[in-house]
């Protein structure tokens, strides 16, 4: 044990395991699950994940796409066009690498930043758009995609996907659910009680955290004085793995392995992928030139996910300036396309809101059990907004 642990704990001497004491994980003997160096090359090619190359292909448009929405979304805040935003730029890597991990048969509970890996999981990008725009309809998950919407409330989503997690395995599904928090998120009483309730019951989830330095302006040094937020899961008897977030082979790799972990019925695991916030907390005031160096910025910059991945498609002849300018031009294309279907979607109205949340009282005669699947009340959100619609 080292002389920083001890005096980490409080305690005078040797905290010498055969007196009962349980040491603190060493951090500085973990090293993040990295397959791709910051300047693209393998740091194993014999470890380098089974894809093909319209897969890899695929990682790197999808990056490229999320950079663009990303960028124009961050312009359109700052016209007024859009409401809330959080911009992503920096933890494309975790996000899509995650997204491309999920089978078709997983769920995925989203947070509010997330909305990158909803829409590659399936989401209209238009509907992204309402969600930031304030529209109800941007909540509106279709009925035939497992997922959730964006979660607002730090830490909610955890207990949310462990009770998923639970459904699935005591309905006897090969599935897993799979959830995002911060850094800042950790710190949360839900995130705790929600690993807690998972590694209780064994249940098939995968949590992962994001540790992008910062909760809005509180660097993570000053959140807690855990080494790594990996280790937050060993009190719940969740394993924990600390992953490169930036390298996205790594990402992929990791989540499809832990969520193949879960489906198997060997319970959940912690992810925490190290990445970067490039811009604000969100779009409502944050400056993030107060609190932290550029020089900083500029460290991070220097390991940015799409700089890395790219040039290890280009070693492989898979990448080249056209096919760049290609998924950007598509990109703007449709980013262009969702944010006029989302201006033109007729505007929401106080009266909508209320219908979408509150129902109106049937008769004694007409009402079912609770949980009968033919109750309209109980039935899917695209049931009842038809319900809605009628009674309008």
């Amino acid at each position: 044990m080292t002389t920083r642990t001890r005096e980490r704990s409080g305690a005078k001497g040797a905290l010498a395991p055969e007196e009962g004491w349980v040491p603190l994980p060493d951090a500085e003997a973990i090293r993040p699950f990295r397959l791709l160096e910051p300047d693209g090359r393998p740091v194993d090619e014999a470890r380098l994940p089974d894809l093909s190359d319209e897969a890899l292909r695929t990682l790197m448009d999808r990056m490229v796409f999320t950079r663009v929405w990303d960028q124009r979304a961050v312009s359109l805040s700052r016209q007024g066009r859009l409401g809330f935003y959080a911009p992503v730029a920096g933890q494309e890597a975790t996000m899509i690498g995650s997204a491309f991990a999920l089978g078709p048969e997983d769920w995925l509970l989203p947070t509010y930043r997330d909305l990158p890996v909803l829409v590659w999981r399936g989401y209209p990008l238009f509907r992204a758009f309402l969600y930031s725009r304030g529209h109800m309809h941007g909540f509106a998950v279709p009925d035939d995609l497992n997922a959730f919407g964006p979660q607002i409330i730090i830490g909610a989503q955890i207990v949310q996907a462990a009770g998923v997690a639970l459904g699935l395995k005591l309905r006897g599904e090969k599935a897993a659910a799979l959830t995002f928090i911060g850094d800042g998120g950790t710190s949360q009483g839900d995130f705790y009680e929600g690993l807690n309730v998972a590694g209780a019951f064994g249940v098939p989830a995968v949590f992962v955290i994001q540790n992008n330095r910062y909760a809005i302006s509180v660097p993570v040094e000053k959140q807690t004085r855990a080494r790594t937020l990996a280790q937050k899961g060993v009190a719940a008897g969740i394993p924990g793995r600390l992953v490169d977030g930036m390298d996205v082979l790594a990402v992929v790799e990791a989540v499809r392995s832990a969520l193949a972990h879960a489906r198997e019925g060997k319970g959940p695991i912690l992810i925490e992928a190290l990445t970067y916030r490039y811009g604000p907390h969100t779009m409502s005031g944050d400056d993030p030139t107060r609190y932290r160096q550029a020089e900083e910025l500029g460290e991070w910059e220097r390991l940015d996910p799409l700089l890395r991945f790219r040039q290890f498609l280009r070693e492989r002849g898979l990448w080249s300036e056209a096919d760049e300018r290609r998924a950007i031009a598509e990109a703007k294309e449709a980013v262009a396309a969702a944010l006029k279907e989302a201006e033109a979607y007729p505007k929401m109205t106080v009266a909508d809101l209320v219908r979408s949340v509150f129902r109106r009282s049937e008769p004694e005669a007409d009402r079912r059990p609770l949980g009968d699947s033919a109750d309209p009340g109980t039935g899917s959100g695209e049931r009842r907004r038809a319900d809605d619609r009628k009674e309008r």
